[in-house]
């Protein structure tokens, strides 16, 4: 397993240069969406993020399978990031490099955006993005 590490490393030495990385095409049709909370919901912290994706499958970051991806979720942002850099990872930007289809976050009270933003095996978005409607949901 030694190539994961390779990678990891390579991508950061990347990463902190600026150097932009290709990006990987998206599969035609493919697109994601926020299953719950729904948009205009009121709801409690910690709150529940479901992710739903249609036309590829999830796959861990770093795991180079055609026509996969993971997803990252966008949090009070204007806009998207710099679709031709891999995502940053910040309180506003969560990696799910792990597969993962669902989380729990914590929000303060009042209105907040969510989105999601697919990422192939690098982080970088897919060309054209895979991203979702964005969502606005009112914490009580």
């Amino acid at each position: 397993m030694l190539l994961k590490p390779l990678l990891a490393t390579s991508l950061a030495s990347l990463i902190l240069t600026g150097v932009a990385l290709a990006a990987t095409p998206a599969p035609e049709g493919a697109a994601v969406y926020i299953i719950s909370p729904a948009a205009g919901a009121e709801v409690t912290s910690p709150v529940t993020v479901r992710f739903g994706l249609k036309g590829m499958g999830v796959a861990p970051a770093g795991t180079d399978k055609a026509k996969t991806g993971h997803h990252h979720l966008l949090i009070d942002l204007d806009g998207l990031p710099d679709l031709n850099m891999p995502i940053p990872a910040d309180d506003n930007h969560k990696h799910f490099g792990g597969g993962q289809t669902e989380v729990t976050v914590e929000l303060s009270p009042g209105k907040h955006t969510l989105q999601l933003l697919l990422g192939d095996l690098t982080h970088i978005p897919h060309q054209p993005p895979i991203h979702s409607e964005k969502i606005t949901i009112t914490v009580k």
